[in-house]
């Protein structure tokens, strides 16, 4: 990991290559002392701010996946069961935390993206652009909270502090702390109800006031479940701020990232790599509901599509050993992703999809979730239930008709079992038997079981989200891998986080070493792979 010190405010932004999430993704070739109070480039500012943006969904400029596949597809997709690994050297499906992948994932945000933020927060406050600095506010919760959702305790407080130690704080104190952010930043979106600010770059919202702070409030009430089963007087409250400020309804306030040619959504260049297929959890769930968005998320097999027999989408074990890796054909027999998700030679669009930030389907399942608390969401569970799914289908992506969507919400199908005619001993039953309409006179475990399996499809791809609630609340009830080949993680069990990397051992020594000894990991296990997260506190 890169020795974090104080970035001169002065910010050589050409040292970081920032080539902004914007339509002219060309590289930032200026002095350091470019952006300065007496020399303010507005214009520079924005593009600083959606290369913040990017970097910390890692997205990169250029056609480069640079941190995106070593952060996300090869770890929480994969624990988030969206994907079976299907290439033999890939050890991560097994639960191992490949150091290279893991440190690499680090360095990046640590790298790329906290540097921006960072800049961006202290010059706007400092040169007293309230609005900006609201937005960008918002935004380092977004980046921070994904960021301790892999790691738990993480360098937040102190980043930048100019010493060649870095402390971190827990994830206890950085989550308290991100409800803070929101506040301050929500107080200044109120003061500027129909204002903008860096338009032309903001990549999400076009530098809507309005828009961020739906998103504001729609991004608390994701940190609101977060923290359900560790802290529920906080959760409930944070909850019922969010939605008495106003959450996200229809899926014109949804965040997604717009992609260009010079900024393609990562799935667009790794599908090419044949290295993931659809999870066999996937198939069980999507083909037994009959989904809709099934053709749209998956494609069918290669070998359906040549011989016509067969189940045209169709999902792999998760954990296969390298030696069952070593045999050909898995990616033929097993679905690659949606044509939306390909590149163009392989029928795809010129930069691929945009890409999910916060969706208001899956508000509508968190106001489900609260819903079924008994607080104060402005609806009752079915009702948010619903409208989730209709949210999801309804989106450009998917586009069903209102009677396809009706009939699925009306549905009793259930998930089913999964089969392997070439290898009977993986064999799967149904992962569960709860129907997709609403089961009205179902026990609330059942309710909610239904609630978070319907935010785990709809929220796809976003393996980074879906792995943290598939921790937080145990649904949709996952498979047993078929191999584990980590002593500390159950092959029948979910990855819990991952551990602290090496760079952080070789540059950050002293902080990383006090950092296994606070007392949230202490209690549960140490610095381990099978140690929970603070907020993953579920009674058992």
């Amino acid at each position: 990991m890169m020795k974090i010190s104080k970035i001169a405010m002065g910010l050589s932004l050409a040292g970081l290559s920032l080539g902004a999430c914007t339509e002219n993704f060309e590289e930032l070739n200026t002095q350091p002392n470019a952006i300065v109070a007496s020399n303010l480039d507005i214009g520079l500012l924005g593009q600083a701010f959606a290369n913040a943006q990017g970097r910390a969904m890692y997205l990169a400029p250029g056609g480069s996946t640079a941190g995106f596949q070593t952060a996300q597809s090869l770890f929480a997709d994969l624990y988030a069961q969206y994907f079976a690994t299907t290439q033999v050297n890939f050890d991560s499906d097994r639960h191992i935390q490949v150091g290279g992948w893991s440190n690499g994932a680090w360095n990046y945000f640590y790298g790329q993206a906290a540097p921006v933020i960072q800049f961006v927060e202290e010059f706007t406050e400092e040169n007293e652009l309230p609005l900006e600095n609201a937005f960008i506010k918002v935004w380092k919760v977004n980046a921070y909270h994904r960021i301790s959702d892999y790691w738990g305790p993480i360098i937040y407080s102190s980043f930048g502090n100019g010493e060649t130690t870095v402390p971190y704080d827990s994830q206890e104190e950085v989550y308290r702390d991100l409800f803070t952010v929101l506040d301050e930043a929500v107080a200044v979106l109120k003061q500027n109800t129909g204002g903008s600010a860096f338009v032309g770059h903001d990549q999400i919202f076009g530098g809507s006031a309005d828009k961020w702070l739906t998103y504001a409030n729609s991004l608390r009430l994701r940190l609101a479940m977060r923290v359900k089963y560790i802290d529920p007087a906080l959760s409930k409250t944070e909850a019922e701020k969010a939605v008495a400020d106003g959450v996200m309804e229809s899926n014109d306030d949804s965040a997604f990232i717009n992609t260009t040619v010079q900024s393609r959504n990562p799935y667009w260049i790794i599908t090419n790599w044949g290295e993931f297929r659809m999870s066999a959890l996937m198939e069980s769930v999507m083909v037994g509901y009959d989904d809709p968005r099934t053709g749209v998320y998956f494609s069918e097999t290669v070998d359906y599509q040549e011989s016509g027999e067969g189940q045209p989408y169709k999902g792999l074990r998760n954990g296969l050993s390298r030696e069952d890796l070593g045999e050909t054909g898995w990616n033929d027999a097993h679905s690659d992703m949606g044509v939306i998700f390909l590149n163009e030679g392989r029928g795809g669009s010129a930069a691929g999809e945009p890409w999910r930030v916060l969706s208001a389907a899956e508000v509508q399942f968190l106001l489900a979730e609260g819903a079924l608390e008994g607080w104060a969401m402005g609806g009752s569970a079915q009702e948010f239930y619903e409208k989730g799914i209709e949210l999801s289908m309804s989106e450009p992506r998917i586009g069903a008709e209102p009677a396809a969507i009706q009939a699925y919400i009306n549905s009793d199908n259930t998930p089913k079992p999964v089969t392997f005619p070439g290898k009977p001993e993986w064999n799967l039953g149904p992962n569960s038997n709860v129907p997709v309409a609403f089961l009205t006179g179902g026990t609330k475990e059942q309710q909610l079981e239904q609630i978070c399996t319907q935010k785990w499809v709809a929220i796809y791809p976003d393996g980074w989200e879906a792995w943290a609630e598939l921790r937080r609340t145990n649904y949709p009830t996952p498979y047993p891998r078929l191999n584990s080949d980590n002593e500390d993680v159950p092959a029948d069990e979910v990855m819990p986080r991952l551990i602290f990397v090496q760079g952080e051992y070789d540059n950050n020594n002293e902080a990383v070493t006090a950092a296994e000894q606070l007392p949230e990991l202490t209690s549960r296990g140490g610095n381990s792979n099978g140690t929970k997260l603070w907020w993953d506190a579920k009674p058992e």
